[in-house]
């Protein structure tokens, strides 16, 4: 099992950003955070790098069961789904596999979230 579900998407990059946020939202999803990489690294070390952006998604409902069942799990929130356009001009968009993060805390109890998370983020990928 890797540790994330990757998918091509067949929109240019700002499309597939727009359409992944609206994918994260039907599956219960918000976008907390937005990391811009290809700016970030040409502003902070002068490096041309190409179009990377780092979406934070959350869905509060298994945020809170997660975080109720695990105090330290926030290290591994929000879940991240990155979309990328390499120089070919393809754009993948791919997402973190929560279950297979979760195994790594040893706690049990979080087995069905993470398998729920992990079956909605999978979706998303899949209908990009």
């Amino acid at each position: 099992m890797s540790y994330y579900f990757k998918g091509k998407s067949n929109e240019n990059f700002d499309q597939t950003i727009e359409n992944v946020t609206a994918l994260l939202k039907e599956e219960g999803f918000g976008v907390l955070t937005e990391i811009d990489v290809q700016a970030t690294l040409k502003k902070k070390i002068d490096v041309d790098f190409r179009k990377y952006r780092i979406l934070g998604a959350c869905n509060p409902p298994f945020a809170h069961k997660a975080l109720s069942a695990e105090d330290n799990i926030g290290l591994m929130m929000p879940c991240n789904v990155v979309v990328q356009e390499y120089e070919d001009g393809e754009v993948w968009v791919s997402a973190i596999n929560p279950e297979v993060a979760m195994k790594g805390t040893g706690n049990d109890n979080l087995a069905p979230f993470a398998k729920e998370i992990s079956a909605r983020l999978e979706r998303v990928i899949n209908r990009v």
